[in-house]
């Protein structure tokens, strides 16, 4: 059991250890020259479906000009579309295209490949501990 006091150490081990592995999980991708944030675009695409380009610079908390940097990219690479919205045709909705999609789930399986091997290596008893840490983990992430 983890008194106060050690706290702020578990915080910062535990802060250098998500980082790493995200940093590793992020190396396992379908398409080497992508950055990091148009993977992550991405993905919300395919998790939230068509958005605006506001939407996405919200989401992703980067402001409207990078944004667009980063979807003009993806657009040129063949991975988003652009649809004029149908409830106001005023408004661009960004969707992934058939290509983007195949790299979504691509980069996904490749993740997942990834981190299933590593998993494999561990003790039954280490697996169960990370079980329940990804529970606590994600309960961390949502507030």
């Amino acid at each position: 059991m983890t008194d106060e006091r050690d706290i702020p150490d578990l915080s910062s081990e535990l802060r250098a250890s998500v980082i790493r592995l995200a940093r590793r999980l992020r190396a396992e991708k379908a398409d080497d020259g992508l950055t990091d944030g148009q993977t992550t675009v991405l993905g919300v695409l395919a998790v939230r479906g068509a958005q605006t380009l506001s939407q996405l610079s919200e989401i992703e908390r980067v402001t409207l000009p990078s944004m667009n940097r980063t979807v003009n990219a993806l657009v040129a690479a063949g991975y988003v579309e652009r649809h004029p919205s149908t409830e106001d045709r005023r408004k661009v909705l960004l969707a992934l295209s058939v290509d983007g999609t195949s790299i979504v789930r691509e980069t996904r399986r490749r993740r997942d490949e990834w981190l299933s091997g590593r998993l494999e290596t561990l003790t039954p008893m280490q697996r169960s501990a990370l079980s329940e840490a990804a529970a606590v983990l994600q309960g961390l992430a949502a507030s």
